[in-house]
């Protein structure tokens, strides 16, 4: 999991900032991204994808790397700028927002997936990153805690769509609330959603 890390310590880079995202695919809610600065060689036995991780082990390594990092970065791109932009753009500007947000300047970042981020800061992108970087893998489970503790505030502000439970994901139960109690603030409009219930009910967001 250090690989990609030492290898840019042998190009001259010293500041490595991994950089991930959560929450681009649901229904309702911010995107989420984090950029983590890990210290030289560092490494955890249980630092992984967040996806392969359980919520606990998530909220448990989520304290060890805000301890453990040499600084950690947050940015948030809500509902309304999602659908003005398109998911991937605010997906880049949430990463954009988490670089900006650290306490050290990186000279080098880490990005999952294969788009860069707006940044005139040497990078390279690797798909299925949170797997593969300790730095990455770090950002996915900061990211994900994040976005889930933002969308269980959302949930006592909207309790109909259970977003405690479902953090905004297009679960069969989520799309029955919106049946019956239309869309909140946070649902993303710009989202085509079909409902693939008994009655095959779709939901075209205008």
């Amino acid at each position: 999991m250090n690989y990609f890390e030492e290898r840019a310590r042998q190009r001259g880079f010293r500041r490595i900032a991994g950089i991930d995202e959560a929450g681009r695919g649901p229904l309702a809610g911010p995107v989420v991204a984090a950029a983590v600065v890990l210290p030289d060689r560092y490494s955890h036995p249980d630092i992984n994808d967040s996806k392969k991780l359980t919520s606990r082990s998530r909220e448990l390594l989520f304290e060890v790397i805000r301890t453990d990092a040499l600084a950690v970065g947050i940015g948030v791109v809500d509902s309304r700028v999602i659908d003005e932009l398109n998911i991937l753009r605010a997906t880049l500007l949430a990463m954009r927002e988490a670089v900006a947000d650290l306490q050290v300047v990186p000279d080098c970042l880490l990005v999952d997936g294969n788009q860069s981020v707006p940044l005139e800061i040497p990078q390279e992108t690797i798909v299925k990153g949170d797997g593969r970087s300790v730095s990455i893998a770090a950002a996915s489970i900061v990211a994900k805690v994040s976005r889930d503790r933002i969308m269980e505030i959302y949930h006592r502000q909207f309790p109909y769509y259970n977003f405690f439970k479902n953090k905004g994901y297009g679960t069969a139960e989520h799309r029955r609330a919106i049946r019956e109690h239309g869309f909140c603030k946070i649902h993303r409009r710009s989202f085509h959603i079909k409902d693939t219930t008994q009655d095959n009910y779709e939901l075209i967001f205008q």
